[in-house]
């Protein structure tokens, strides 16, 4: 099978049903039509195998996430998930490999009303990367910078549970058998909180994704924002799955620093608190509200149990960075 039949075979079959894409895939590129008084959000991810995954990994969960992680980007900026493009580098053609990746893509990008537009195909190490774009209405993208002391906190959901999918993964945790699909999920099929961004248009003054760990990207919008925090512990949204497999300490570890949650951690002023409320009753999140941007030190983040200062018994990396050699 060569490059033409295999974008035909598993990429070009599926077809559009976005009226915006005037041009998709089989050409040297693609148009597409934005609205009318609307900026494009632009978000490109790699995962390259050995790195972001091993050999282990479905490849339905390869083309959900890398699609995922991607949107997840556009949500955090409030923004509507458009278009996709992928470039997929392969040592070799599997077709029952490509079968399952298409499918797990074109699953969540259906989902999203996201249609695959174009991309390229190579042989080489297994490493996948997507560029998604999205749209939303002029002046409105959030971005990390604009916090405030006196902000209130927010994060989407609970934290941690796709970095015990990985050590559960790796073997070096075990979880009861009633918490395992939930961790795999989150680790594998994570869902882009699209509804939450949008609703945060205009009354948000940051936001960002968790895609490297709570404290590290918290850690972002503070220092772009040139504002410190306290962040309360005893607030930390956790599941059972975390809270009946670890000790307190290590189950705060997870979630204040591992990575791959895509939870939605954002800043919201006093003022815009009752907004929020009203924008997001008819869905089923519940951001819960940990902490409060201060001034101080650019990019310190204070943890707090209650009233009291706390801190790790051992010192800890804040989240994951690839150029890290303690990574």
């Amino acid at each position: 099978m060569d490059e033409f039949n295999l974008i035909d075979a598993f990429f070009a079959r599926h077809q559009s049903r976005r009226r915006d894409v005037v041009i998709g895939i089989g050409d040297d590129g693609a148009v597409v039509q934005p609205a009318a008084e609307h900026e494009l959000v632009i978000a490109t991810d790699t995962m390259v195998e050995g790195v972001h995954f091993d050999s282990t990994t479905p490849p339905r969960a390869l083309g959900h996430k890398i699609a995922a992680v991607n949107i997840s980007d556009l949500a955090a900026m409030g923004a509507e998930p458009s278009w996709l493009t992928l470039a997929l580098t392969l040592p070799r053609v599997d077709r029952d490999w490509l079968e399952e990746f298409s499918a797990g893509l074109f699953e969540i990008a259906d989902y999203y009303h996201c249609a695959l537009v174009g991309g390229d195909t190579t042989r080489g190490p297994l490493t996948l990367t997507v560029t998604a774009q999205g749209q939303l209405p002029k002046g409105k993208a959030i971005s990390r910078g604009k916090a405030k002391p006196g902000d209130w906190i927010y994060v989407s959901g609970d934290l941690g549970d796709a970095g015990l999918g990985l050590a559960v993964s790796q073997q070096r945790v075990e979880v009861a058998s009633r918490h395992l699909k939930r961790v795999y999920d989150k680790l594998h099929y994570p869902m882009p909180r699209v509804a939450l961004g949008q609703a945060l248009r205009g009354i948000a003054s940051a936001c960002i994704d968790v895609s490297d760990g709570l404290l590290a990207d918290l850690g972002q919008i503070l220092k772009q924002s040139n504002c410190a925090a306290q962040v309360q512990i005893d607030k930390l949204p956790l599941s059972l799955a975390l809270t009946e497999t670890l000790e307190a300490e290590d189950a705060l570890r997870y979630a204040l620093t591992s990575g791959d949650d895509y939870e939605l951690c954002f800043t919201l002023p006093e003022q815009h608190r009752g907004q929020l409320e009203t924008r997001i009753a008819h869905t089923a999140i519940k951001p819960v509200c940990i902490g409060q941007v201060v001034g101080g030190d650019k990019g310190k983040i204070r943890l707090r149990d209650g009233a009291d200062e706390w801190q790790f018994a051992a010192a800890v990396q804040p989240g994951y960075n690839h150029f890290n050699d303690n990574d």
